[in-house]
């Protein structure tokens, strides 16, 4: 790590983001190292989750990136990138809480269809929930949101599920 004018940079690490093009498999293999080395050394899980949304937000241009962390019984907004958000959502209301109660990846080709779907922001079309699992309790949940029907797929449930893996929650 290099200090410059009271900034902690990551050696090796540009300033901005490498975009990729390609296949959505091929832009998370060129994202991961990227995160991972905006990861490295750093502690703090806020700075981590808000770099992973920005990181995820800038690369897919999706609608809505961002964390809920499970404070006693709510799931409550943590860093995000996107239009403003609902902030607490309880356990097995919509699709985050949902998938908080079941501790399984959600994947939502269309929000209207989802039983009990909680609107944030009406652009939203299709979702996915990542929940972040250690020594089976749900921490929080990786929350992405599309506007356009059926954005996420297995390959984002992979690549997304490497992704909150990398994070550590003090364990």
């Amino acid at each position: 790590m290099a200090r410059q004018a009271g900034v902690r940079l990551t050696l090796g690490m540009a300033e901005d983001l490498n975009v990729s093009a390609g296949s959505k498999e091929e832009q998370y293999m060129s994202l991961i190292p990227q995160i991972a080395g905006l990861l490295e050394g750093e502690t703090d899980l806020i700075a981590n989750l808000g770099n992973i949304c920005a990181a995820l937000h800038e690369q897919f241009r999706w609608l809505w990136v961002g964390f809920y962390l499970v404070k006693e019984d709510e799931l409550v907004l943590g860093p995000f990138q996107g239009p403003v958000a609902c902030t607490r959502i309880r356990r097995g209301r919509g699709v985050c809480g949902s998938a908080w109660q079941q501790k399984k990846t959600l994947l939502v080709p269309d929000v209207e269809q989802f039983p009990g779907h909680i609107a944030c922001s009406s652009r939203s079309r299709s979702e996915i929930v990542i929940p972040v699992v250690r020594k089976g309790e749900v921490l929080g949940v990786l929350d992405v949101d599309s506007d356009a029907l059926a954005s996420f797929d297995l390959t984002d449930e992979i690549y997304l599920t490497r992704i909150t893996d990398m994070l550590v929650f003090g364990d």
